[in-house]
């Protein structure tokens, strides 16, 4: 690498040996270059952690459900073929131009045309298509059904829970049915709210602006949650990328999708549709948590649901404060 980046000296080479040896040095250095650049970004990568977006993120949110874990694999799968493609027709390029320039090749050479070229830029596109194309589509559907991506999902066993989701210019509505596979997560009264982002002036200390809502939504970890979409105005989209969901709410349609929630947290998302002047300001702020703490959470939810929330909270903090207790006493 040294010599390619330094080099002999250029003295006793021909003109179109000058020029190769030129262009290699160039390339050595650009390369070194971006081989710094993926260092740097490998070691951001390595601290994007946390459960929510922080400044300066530079990866996905850490997914939080299955469907959010393929999303990010399948996001990195196509960049690395794409990468591949990129160095191979970038390399190509710049061998021809070595190889093929006027001052080594003063008589071009004169052809119409090249079978087997012509058969591998046919065929290995086509490869590379389907290579992308499988797991595609298997997340695809899996957005939809959950037997694609959850080996383990059981439809007569796991019961969904049932978020209806009214978008709004500019917050947004959420609605608990009580149907009978709600009632098994807990559901025994209709509960319904709305959640307006905390201004400013208003946050709490731990509070992310632009973020944090006053009425976040609380479901149960490891549950299956049916969302159902719809808008009473123009068009939204309810996009929550830790669980991997990002659909429509279309006024008149009633859109639907899912996620099961691997671990407990506050996690967060926006409205993903331009929706007028303060669509900036609609986030989404949705709190997992025990089975059992929702439970408590819904038997109050349904007559108080700011007290429900100060009793959720209270008790998070409670079970924080006994875990670091523990941990301080080992």
């Amino acid at each position: 690498m040294h010599w390619l980046m330094n080099g002999p000296r250029l003295d006793g080479l021909s003109v179109a040996e000058k020029d190769e040896e030129v262009f290699m040095r160039a390339l050595a250095r650009t390369f070194g270059a971006l081989s710094a650049l993926f260092a740097l970004g490998s070691q951001a990568l390595a601290q994007a952690v946390d459960s929510g977006p922080f400044n300066w993120q530079v990866n996905l949110q850490e997914a939080a459900s299955e469907v959010a874990q393929y999303v990010d694999w399948f996001a990195w799968y196509t960049l690395a073929i794409m990468l591949a493609v990129c160095v191979f027709v970038f390399g190509l390029m710049a061998w021809c131009a070595v190889r093929f320039n006027a001052k080594r090749n003063p008589e071009p050479a004169r052809f119409a045309h090249n079978t087997t070229v012509e058969v591998l830029w046919t065929v290995l596109p086509v490869l590379i298509l389907v290579l992308i194309a499988v797991p595609s589509f298997r997340l695809l559907y899996g957005q939809f059904d959950p037997s694609k991506i959850y080996s383990e999902y059981n439809p007569e066993t796991d019961k969904f829970l049932t978020v209806k989701v009214t978008g709004h210019q500019w917050y947004w509505g959420y609605e608990y049915g009580v149907d009978d596979d709600s009632k098994s997560n807990g559901i025994t009264d209709e509960i319904s709210f709305q959640a307006f982002m905390i201004p400013d002036e208003d946050l709490p200390e731990n509070g992310l602006r632009n973020l944090s809502v006053d009425n976040p939504v609380v479901v149960p970890v490891d549950t299956f949650v049916r969302v159902q979409v719809t808008s009473a105005d123009v068009i939204h989209s309810f996009a929550m990328p830790p669980f991997g969901i990002k659909i429509d709410a279309v006024p008149g349609r009633l859109n639907e999708t899912y996620f099961k929630a691997n671990r407990e947290g506050l996690f967060y998302g926006q409205c993903s549709e331009l929706c007028g002047k303060d669509h900036a300001f609609m986030p989404i702020a949705m709190r997992v948590v025990s089975k059992d703490q929702f439970q408590q959470w819904a038997s109050q939810a349904s007559d108080d649901i700011e007290g429900a929330n100060q009793s959720l909270a209270q008790a998070i903090q409670q079970e924080k404060q006994n875990n670091d207790d523990k941990v301080a006493l080992r």
